[in-house]
């Protein structure tokens, strides 16, 4: 049984609905494993939306570990001293502080590997070299880096062929660890294709930012259930698929195709209209 670290701030509605979709693939026995533990870098009664995420955690019975980096952060400085190299030092060392704390409050729940869903820290080195960690990013094996708003400005700068997400190992190198899996999709046809040619950048950042959402979920739950199965693995850096075979992630584009199916028909609906970026 796979044993899972989740890792989220709890900032928005979707930080819970993605919670609520993985315990769903669980309890139907999708995911064959259990989500031994949430951590989050908020703690209770520091943001109205953290504390809804909180109280579903709780509903599920799951024990929640939490670790306000701001406060520590603050606290932290303060105790630097008065003189400038003490300051700049704790400037420059409290990330590595904060991680190492995180990992005296997790590393009796030996997860086999730890999911950041919406965590809004970037994970210094120490830490992602004690565990396994995977997250999704919004863009194909070797796309664009940065946050979904950059990456597809830069597809749309190059004209990209193909959009996608895809999960990856945490490592130093920001968005840049060994895919496990991924998906991709073309920006070329129906419903882009209109657009291209009218050069509407605002509709086309709409639609393939609509387009990927809809994949984000279903690519998430996929790679879990193939980790929890044993049709990937993980060894160090490498990925393993079911013959021990180490691969450059598992593509599961047709896979995450037929799931969003009738979503993507809903998306279909917007053809004609014009969208605003404010609604992305």
């Amino acid at each position: 049984m796979l044993k899972i670290g989740w890792f989220s701030t709890g900032r928005d509605e979707a930080a819970g609905r993605l919670l609520q979709t993985v315990q769903d693939s669980i309890h139907s026995g999708g995911i064959k494993g259990k989500i031994s533990f949430v951590f989050s870098n908020r703690e209770p009664g520091e943001a109205e939306e953290s504390d809804l995420f909180f109280k579903l955690v709780h509903s599920y019975d799951i024990p929640l570990v939490y670790f306000s980096h701001r406060k520590f952060k603050t606290l932290l400085l303060e105790r630097s001293g008065t003189g400038e190299t003490e300051a700049k030092q704790s400037r420059e060392n409290w990330r590595l502080k904060y991680d190492r704390e995180i990992h005296r409050r997790i590393e009796e729940f030996t997860p086999g590997i730890c999911v950041l869903a919406g965590y809004m820290l970037i994970v210094g080195e120490e830490l992602c070299r004690k565990y396994n960690m995977i997250n999704l990013h919004p863009a194909p094996p070797d796309g664009p880096t940065g946050s979904w708003q950059e990456v597809i400005r830069k597809l749309l700068q190059d004209k990209a062929e193909k959009a996608g997400a895809m999960m990856h190992l945490v490592t130093p190198e920001l968005d840049r660890g060994p895919v496990i899996s991924y998906c991709t999709f073309s920006i070329r046809g129906e419903p882009f294709a209109q657009y291209w040619q009218k050069n509407d950048k605002n509709t086309l950042f709409c639609l393939i930012r609509r387009h990927e959402l809809a994949r984000e979920f279903p690519l998430i739950i996929s790679t879990l259930q193939a980790l929890s199965q044993g049709e990937l693995n993980l060894r160090g850096d490498e990925v393993i698929d079911a013959r021990g075979n180490s691969i450059g992630g598992y593509d599961l584009s047709s896979e995450i195709d037929k799931m969003v199916k009738s979503n993507i028909a809903s998306l279909a609906m917007t053809n004609g209209v014009s969208l605003r970026s404010t609604e992305c």
